[in-house]
């Protein structure tokens, strides 16, 4: 949890410092979004690939292999930064390189939890990781990036992040135990377990109305994410410490699920649970579209956050009940391809949109759509699906 929390804090403080050098490089909602897009492009691209690797090699050593990427690039950054060369595609092609590290990082993690950790302690585990995850990369770094932005300027913001990651390097030495797969058939090729991985997730119905449904709501958030630093500056007059302020009501919802989550599952059921994202996301998107009061954006921006731990929570430990450990990596990056490729998807298509009937108008597209997810989500979970879960293993 330690290495997720000081590597997620160092995520954080990117979100906010590189879509806010690219407002000063451009005024074009599209070329800003896409820098959203190129940090999580790489869950599209690659994250099938990256799920064999997962599930081939020593998870601890990817880990490593990640963050010291992670270490390299953000020193590159400052570099060109502090040359005055920085460019709208050095910004992308750094962004697109550190949503690699990420895939290969939350991947491991993803398949190094049930190793580490006995069935009916999953839950709170992964309460744990997921409130490590929000409070630090949403809450902490977006609060601690604008600070930096503002108080020291961009290039000590890059260059504290690079710092992080580098602790992060060090965390994982404190990680011991056995976390390499079980050994696989040497004739086993790559497609064919590419192949697996998708099948095992097509195949089951619950797993795959999970991942289709959360593929919508995480373009949603893709589209938040990509437009409001253009929103933030433009509409609403925030500078770079307000506008860490606001993405920090993510995290602060994020925080109160992941603490609240064990007695939420209690007091509604985990389907319940889980439907308030739903709820939360089609706030957090509408909230901008009908107003510019920033207490309520920032507080649907909350609801949002909270919304999106009780699903995180509840999903990763439904899955860990029924996916076999040998396929966890593989599994893992199959889902995530819906989640996080849909990020870049939603990011893209938020900034097009708002080319032509402005942000206002995207945002309340993607309102809609997050409304629309109800009905599929009744049908697939239903009220005995979670609890059918947990005989599984």
């Amino acid at each position: 949890m330690a290495f997720t929390a000081v590597t997620n804090i160092a995520d954080g403080v990117l979100k906010v410092a590189l879509p806010l050098l690219a407002t000063r490089l451009t005024d074009s909602p599209g070329l800003i979004a896409a820098v959203a897009m190129t940090l999580s492009l790489p869950w599209l691209l690659t994250a099938l690939h990256v799920g064999v690797l997962v599930d081939r090699f020593d998870r601890r050593r990817l880990l490593w292999i990640a963050d010291l990427t992670r270490v390299a690039v953000m020193g590159s950054l400052v570099a060109v930064l502090a040359t005055g060369k920085l460019s709208l595609p050095v910004i992308y092609a750094g962004g697109a390189l550190m949503g690699l590290a990420e895939v290969v990082a939350m991947t491991s993690v993803a398949a190094i939890v049930p190793s580490a950790v006995a069935p009916r302690s999953r839950e709170r585990a992964n309460a744990w990781v997921a409130g490590a995850e929000t409070a630090c990369g949403e809450f902490a770094g977006p609060f601690v990036g604008g600070l930096l932005v503002v108080a020291l300027g961009a290039g000590l913001a890059l260059g504290a992040t690079a710092a992080a990651y580098a602790v992060g390097v060090l965390v994982l030495l404190l990680l011991v135990g056995r976390f390499a797969p079980a050994a696989q058939p040497p004739t086993t090729t790559v497609h064919h377990r590419l192949v697996e991985g998708l099948r095992f997730l097509w195949r089951h119905r619950l797993l795959r109305g999970m991942a289709a449904m959360i593929s919508v709501l995480a373009a949603c958030w893709g589209a938040w994410t990509a437009l409001m630093p253009l929103v933030a500056t433009s509409l609403l007059g925030l500078d770079e410490h307000e506008y860490g302020l606001l993405l920090s009501c993510l995290g602060a919802g994020g925080i109160v699920g992941a603490l609240s989550v064990t007695w939420v599952n209690r007091l509604l059921g985990q389907r319940w649970s889980m439907f308030a994202d739903l709820l939360g996301t089609a706030a957090m998107v509408a909230a901008p579209a009908l107003t510019d009061d920033l207490a309520v954006i920032g507080a649907a921006a909350f609801l949002g956050g909270m919304g999106g731990t009780l699903w995180t929570v509840n999903a990763r430990t439904i899955a860990q009940r029924l996916v076999p450990a040998e396929m966890l990596g593989r599994y893992s990056a199959a889902a995530r391809l819906f989640t996080w490729g849909a990020i870049p998807l939603g990011a893209g298509l938020a900034g097009l949109a708002a080319e032509f009937v402005g942000a206002r108008g995207a945002f309340g597209l993607f309102a809609l759509a997050a409304l629309a997810m109800a009905v599929p989500f009744l049908r697939v979970l239903t009220p005995t699906a979670p609890a059918a879960s947990r005989g599984a293993r």
